[in-house]
């Protein structure tokens, strides 16, 4: 399991529950819904709920909330358990709210026999409508005084499939003045035709959430119920169905904020638009926040929990800069990529007074102590960047320019003699002339180079295509309109006939790379073969900036 160190509230609460002797040991739940692919926000409830039992000795489950079937499916659940593996965590069990579904509608039952439940015939409409403001009461049912005996026979006829969906709910009886509306008589039971993804067509009414979840988390033994803060004005519905209903101990619910990211689409409802409209790729594209794109990405899941663990697991709702988990995401492959080059835009580089070839020594990752090297023919044709030569250089420009010198990473100092332009006055070739004496690690030439490029044999290289991503969202603050609004068109940029040495062609799919003094990539295999390499993130770190 993947063990984060976290200090925060929730574990205080935690601690002093067990030295109170108020709970014997601790039991979390992860708690997903299978209608969507987890994204980044989840991967904070995971340190919160996977963390909190490892630090206490304690155990999570992996649970799916599935009342909802007409959203649910196996694709999701099969997902979901792979991106937690992914992640680095284990669930102690896996448990669905379908594995309680008959003893969630004996509960039920157990309502009505006490009082504590009625039978509506009111629509979702009226209900909403009959629900009060935050200054105004609520309107009772007409149909919250019936019998027991006459709410148990329809609620058992909705079950038989009497009645169409949406005809009839079951609502607790609770009170239509209480300031908190969520208590204002909730509906907990409707009627819904549709398969589920685990009992078929074996019901056709289903448990509203806010009703099976603490029943759930009482029968798996859970001691703290961990969630969002969405959920805390619901914590006292939480708290009546465990009283009314006699759990001892009745699990206790704690809310902390979500993860929230600038230029980041973070709710599944959008998420799933994105897919479904064909503005990404799917679930799993290299700029969802979905963890199945994170990973496809290629970022470390180490990089994701440390950057939910320094964000900060509390009360209060706040942003983070995307800068900041490129923060650590770089951090991390800054010390576990190798190190590989590669020409974007690339220049013939021609050196006129060089023949054959010759191995030079290149650091796998110059951040680790003794790090191995490996070998690369350095030979007389070359590609360099185009940017990396000038013909009217600005102040200060420490690369290539017509009579000036510059370093050739791990090989020689070149100076360029003569400039080759196409029939349009663009330059296609820069000729020089290397400085035998000034080979790396070996100069004796005396001379004094600002500028270090990098380059690829062009005699050996292999060709490559670049793919490079951007933000979803153009703009930072998500102000309630639609995210289509604010969709970067351009977010998927694809760049051919990039030049790369075969060092990296020869690396297997999924290989990270810190490609020099460009930025950090995937290595992919395209359908037809061809080397491809999925931007990761840049090298430039702007996060203090922000």
């Amino acid at each position: 399991m993947t063990e984060i160190e976290t200090t925060n509230f929730i574990e205080q609460i935690v601690k002093e529950d067990l030295e109170e002797g108020k709970v014997g040991g601790v039991q979390t739940r992860f708690p997903p819904e299978p209608n969507g692919y987890l994204h980044i926000g989840h991967v904070k409830s995971m340190l919160v709920n996977f963390g909190t039992a490892l630090k206490f000795g304690g155990k999570c489950n992996l649970f799916f909330d599935d009342t909802n079937p007409s959203k649910e499916k196996t694709e999701f659940v099969d997902a979901i358990r792979r991106d937690i593996e992914w992640v680095g965590y284990r669930w102690a069990k896996e448990v669905y709210a379908s594995d309680f579904f008959d003893v969630i509608y004996d509960y039920a039952e157990k309502l009505i026999h006490m009082g504590k439940a009625f039978v509506c015939d009111l629509s979702a409409e009226e209900i909403s409508a009959s629900r009060g403001t935050l200054t105004e009461p609520g309107k009772e049912s007409p149909y919250r005084n019936r019998t027991a005996e006459e709410n148990l026979r329809l609620f058992r006829e909705m079950k038989a499939g009497k009645y169409p969906d949406g005809s009839k709910c079951l609502r607790a009886k609770i009170d239509m003045a209480s300031p908190n509306i969520n208590l204002r008589d909730p509906v907990i039971y409707r009627i819904l035709r549709a398969t589920h993804h685990r009992t078929g067509d074996k019901w056709c009414i289903y448990p509203m959430y806010d009703y099976a979840h603490p029943i759930c988390d009482y029968l798996q033994g859970v001691t703290h119920s961990l969630c969002t803060l969405e959920f805390e004005d619901h914590r006292p519905l939480y708290d009546w169905v465990g009283i009314t209903l006699g759990f001892s101990p009745k699990p206790r619910q704690i809310e902390f904020a979500r993860l929230n990211i600038t230029n980041t689409v973070m709710s599944k409802r959008y998420l799933k638009k994105l897919v479904e409209q064909g503005l990404v790729h799917g679930w799993d594209d290299p700029r969802m926040p979905t963890i199945a794109g994170l990973r496809n990405r290629g970022i470390p899941p180490k990089a994701l929990l440390s950057f939910c663990a320094a964000a900060g697991i509390c009360k209060a709702d706040s942003v983070c800069e995307q800068s900041y988990l490129e923060h650590f995401v770089r951090d991390e492959l800054n010390a576990s990529a190798e190190r590989a080059m590669a020409v974007v835009h690339p220049l013939k580089m021609t050196i006129v007074n060089y023949e054959g070839e010759e191995e030079t020594e290149f650091a796998v990752n110059p951040t680790l102590e003794n790090s191995p090297v490996r070998k690369i023919l350095f030979g007389k044709n070359l590609y360099i960047e185009e940017e990396d030569f000038s013909l009217a250089p600005p102040p200060k420009y420490n690369r290539l320019k017509e009579g000036g010198y510059v370093r050739l990473k791990g090989a020689y100092i070149v100076r360029c003699d003569e400039v080759v332009k196409d029939g349009e006055g663009n330059v296609v070739e820069v000729r020089c002339t290397y400085i035998p004496e000034s080979r790396s690690n070996h100069d004796t030439s005396g001379l004094k180079v600002r500028g270090t490029i990098h380059w690829v044999n062009a005699d050996r290289c292999v060709d490559a295509v670049v793919k490079n991503y951007e933000c979803l969202l153009n703009d930072a603050a998500y102000d309630g309109q639609d995210f289509d609004e604010r969709m970067n068109r351009e977010s998927e940029k694809v760049i051919e006939g990039v030049k790369a040495e075969p060092y990296l062609a020869a690396a297997a799919d999924g290989t990270p790379f810190q490609l020099l003094r460009t930025a950090y990539y995937k290595k992919c295999t395209e359908a037809n073969g061809k080397l491809c390499l999925s931007f990761i993130v840049s090298m430039k770190d702007s996060y203090k900036k922000s």
